[in-house]
C-alpha cells in the first residue's frame, strides 16, 4: 500500500512539475519590466481550427506575467475578420461575427483582473465586412468593468465613433522605479481628427507632459519599406492615416517617443510582415514606429493566423533602452520545435533607445 502512495504523490510530482515547463521566458535583467506586443489575431479568430492559437498566446502571457514582469499586453487591432457579419465566406473564413467576437472576448478573458491589456482597434473591428462604416460591437465586447487592472491605470478616454465612451479612444498610465512615469495612448482605426485633438491634448497638458507616451493605432507603417499609409482605400469618414497622424499629433508632440501599429503586410518572408523607422519630433527628440502585423504567417492569407509570434520589449532598468524579441509560444511549447522559437534576424531582435 505504502509503494502505491508513494508511486502516485512521485507522479503526481511530476505532473505538477511538467505544468511548470512551457519555455517560461527570462528577462535579460531582472530589474527589468515588459510589455508583450501581439500582432493583428483576426487569422486566429476566423477559422475554428486556428481559434486555440490565440488562447495558447493570452495564456502564455498570463503564465509569463510575473517572470516577465509583464506591465500590458499590446493589440494592435482586428480581433475579428469582420464586425457585422452572419454570411460565411468558406473562401475565407468558417466563422460568424458574433462567433469571432466571442472567441476573442473568451481569450482576452485569460488576461482579466491579472495585466491590463490595451487595444487600438482595426478596420475589422468596424462596419460590416472591413471597415467602411463607423459602427462596432467593442465596446459590448470590452467594456471597462470587465477587467479590474482597466480601473487602476485608465486615467481618460474620448468618445468613438456612435458617440460612446469607450476604451477605443483611452490613455492608460504605468510607474516604473527606473522609467519614472509612461503613458500609453490606444486610438481608434483611422482616427479623426478630434481623436488627434484629444491625445495631443492629453501629451501637451502638465498632468502628462514630463510622462513618456506610446502612441498604439492601427494603421501607421507600410511594410518592409516603413512608409506611412496614406490615402488607403476604405470609405470611412472622417478618417487619418499614417502620415497625417504624423503630421497632427506624432511630430507635434514632444514627449511622445514610440509608435506601435499593425495592419500592413503582404504574403512572403518575415520581414513582410514587419517594418520599423526612427524620426526626430519638433523638439528633436527620436520617435520610434514599429509595425508588427503576423496573421499572413503560418500559410498566408487563409493560413494557421500567424504562427503564435509576438514580441517582449523589455524595458532595461537604465531607464531608457527598450529590447525587443521576437517570440512564438507555439514553437516553444514543445521540446521538438523549441530551437525555433527565437527569430533572430536584424529585423527580430534589436535595442530601441529612448531619448529623455
Amino acid at each position: 500500500m505504502k509503494y502505491y502512495i508513494f508511486s502516485f504523490l512521485f507522479c503526481l510530482t511530476c505532473l505538477l512539475h511538467a505544468q511548470d515547463r512551457a519555455d517560461q521566458q527570462k528577462l535579460s535583467d531582472p530589474n527589468s519590466f515588459s510589455m508583450i506586443l501581439m500582432g493583428d489575431p483576426q487569422g486566429y479568430t476566423k477559422y475554428d481550427i486556428n481559434q486555440p492559437l490565440y488562447e495558447l498566446c493570452t495564456v502564455w502571457c498570463s503564465d509569463n506575467i510575473d517572470n516577465l514582469n509583464i506591465k500590458a499586453v499590446l493589440l494592435t487591432g482586428d480581433l475579428v475578420e469582420q464586425n457585422e457579419n452572419i454570411v460565411r465566406n468558406r473562401r475565407m473564413l468558417n466563422q460568424t461575427s458574433r462567433q469571432m467576437w466571442e472567441w476573442a472576448s473568451h481569450c482576452m478573458a485569460r488576461l482579466d483582473n491579472k495585466v491590463p491589456y490595451i487595444i487600438a482597434t482595426g478596420n475589422h473591428e468596424y462596419g460590416y465586412v472591413r471597415g467602411d462604416e463607423g459602427f462596432t460591437h467593442f465596446p459590448e465586447y470590452f467594456p471597462i468593468e470587465r477587467n479590474s487592472k482597466w480601473l487602476d491605470c485608465v486615467v481618460a478616454a474620448y468618445p468613438n465613433r456612435e458617440g460612446k465612451v469607450s476604451l477605443e479612444n483611452a490613455a492608460y498610465k504605468f510607474e516604473d522605479e527606473h522609467w519614472g512615469k509612461i503613458l500609453v495612448i490606444a486610438a481608434e482605426w483611422a482616427p479623426r481628427d478630434e481623436v488627434l485633438a484629444w491625445a495631443k491634448g492629453l501629451a501637451d497638458s502638465k498632468d502628462y507632459q514630463d510622462y513618456t507616451i506610446i502612441f498604439i493605432t492601427h494603421s501607421f507603417l507600410r511594410e518592409r519599406t516603413a512608409e506611412r499609409t496614406n490615402n488607403e482605400g476604405y470609405k470611412i469618414q472622417p478618417r487619418n492615416f499614417g502620415q497625417e497622424i504624423w503630421e497632427k499629433l506624432i511630430y507635434p508632440c514632444k514627449n511622445i517617443r514610440m509608435v506601435l501599429c499593425g495592419h500592413t503586410g503582404v504574403p512572403g518572408e518575415f520581414e513582410d510582415s514587419v517594418a520599423y523607422r526612427a524620426d526626430k519630433n519638433s523638439a528633436g527628440k527620436t520617435v520610434h514606429q514599429m509595425m508588427f502585423n503576423v496573421q499572413i504567417l503560418g500559410g498566408g492569407w487563409e493560413g494557421n493566423g500567424g504562427d503564435g509570434w509576438l514580441r517582449i520589449l523589455e524595458f532595461l532598468p537604465d531607464g531608457k533602452t527598450v529590447k525587443v524579441k521576437t517570440y512564438s509560444p507555439l514553437f516553444g511549447i514543445s521540446p521538438t520545435t523549441k530551437h525555433l522559437a527565437h527569430r533572430t534576424g536584424a529585423c527580430d531582435q534589436f535595442n530601441m533607445v529612448i531619448e529623455k
